[in-house]
């Protein structure tokens, strides 16, 4: 199935974490396998790194490192750059290709 959200549109969250619920980012990545996107500001995950020495003599500092993680495509909705608000989108196909449209105000997206 074709995926209606892509890297660099900006999506609010509208299911999921009570903290995560209702923000809205930039999508960073779209994880096509798996049906999931990573969103700026969203699913703020903690990683504990320990020091590595790496081959080139250097150290990697220890710490904790805070990074997004990727959840479910079906729980954000694209906001559409017109009207602002998270809208469903629709395909529209014609002699230029094939472009998105806001289902609210059918402006286009793309």
């Amino acid at each position: 199935m074709r995926v209606k959200i892509r890297k660099g549109d900006t999506v609010e969250v509208i299911s999921g974490r009570l903290e995560d619920k209702g923000k809205r980012g930039e999508v960073i990545n779209v994880l096509l396998d798996d049906r999931r996107v990573v969103v700026q500001g969203v699913n703020i995950r903690t990683k504990h790194q320990k020091q590595v020495q790496t081959s080139a003599g250097r150290n990697i500092n220890p710490g904790r490192i805070q990074f997004e993680g990727p959840i479910d495509i079906s729980n954000v909705m694209l906001v559409c750059p017109k009207c602002g608000e998270p809208t469903r989108v629709a395909v529209q196909r014609d002699e230029e290709g094939v472009r998105r449209v806001c289902k609210n105000c059918e402006a286009l997206i793309d």
